[in-house]
């Protein structure tokens, strides 16, 4: 499976992402990319920015309800 098809699938299944899991679970160092080729395709995906305990900023990517299987 692509990284494309990997993340789709977890958004579907597991609900939203974030660069960690993306990286630990499939091996994606560039989240953000893969997650702009999925929008290209015409997937609709939400972006919603977390902060850290630590004062830091991550973003989590989530499919729209209509997408979700």
């Amino acid at each position: 499976m692509s990284q494309c098809a990997d993340i789709l699938e977890h958004m579907q299944k597991n609900g939203p992402i974030t660069a960690i899991e993306a990286l630990t679970k499939y091996g994606c160092f560039r989240l953000a990319a893969r997650i702009k080729d999925l929008r290209e395709e015409g997937h609709e995906i939400e972006t919603e920015d977390l902060e850290l305990p630590n004062g830091k900023t991550i973003a989590k990517y989530a499919l729209k309800a209509k997408e979700v299987a």
